[in-house]
């Protein structure tokens, strides 16, 4: 693992904390994870997208911009350092939320705020089918997270789908992971990291 900088990304339910985790017990690393249990608008997002999607997506960035801005300018950083989301997620669920209007003025204070955060040498997108996500999250239990409908996460696994297209300065390694079940399996996390070293 040579990645000063590595991102595990996916989907809600698709394992990118568990994994984060994963690789920062076995190979060392600091470890960078979002702190979105703290956002008290998200199990009112679940019971009303239409009227907290916009307090909502600009809680997240805030959040989000606010704990990695302060992270990398530590004087002392946990080198190498694994995290489980990317800032440009702020903008992959923005859109997916919110009215064009909302979106457009959202954009504009992710511009200002993007430049001031440092791009990592790997995103590593773990890609799961929507049963599969389903099933992980109800085996995970949180309460505010069962009415997740199907075609959510259907616009979700579609936005970051095409972030990965047309995003052509990030290196992405997509991941197939309907069959790979790293918790149960060390060998399925063993061959994840193999994949991660050998990705050029």
């Amino acid at each position: 693992m040579q990645h000063r900088y590595l991102i595990i990304e996916g989907n809600i339910g698709s394992g990118k904390t568990t994994l984060a985790k994963y690789i920062a017990e076995n190979y060392n690393y600091g470890i960078l994870l979002e702190e979105f249990a703290e956002n008290t608008f998200l199990p009112q997002f679940y019971e009303n997208p239409e009227q907290f999607a916009f307090p909502l997506e600009m809680s997240f960035m805030a959040a989000r911009y606010k704990q990695l801005k302060a992270f990398f300018t530590k004087q002392t950083l946990p080198f190498p350092v694994v995290a489980d989301y990317m800032f440009e997620k702020c903008l992959l669920f923005a859109k997916t939320n919110l009215r064009k209007e909302e979106f457009k003025l959202y954009e504009q204070f992710f511009s200002l705020l993007k430049p001031q955060i440092p791009n990592p040498q790997l995103i590593v997108y773990l890609h799961k089918d929507v049963s599969k996500l389903q099933k992980n999250i109800r085996n995970r239990g949180r309460s505010y997270e069962q009415q997740i409908k199907d075609e959510y996460l259907e616009k979700i696994n579609n936005a970051y789908l095409t972030f990965m297209k047309k995003n052509k300065k990030a290196k992405i390694l997509f991941l197939e992971t309907n069959e790979l079940d790293f918790v149960a399996n060390h060998k399925h996390f063993n061959l994840i990291v193999e994949k991660i070293v050998n990705f050029k």
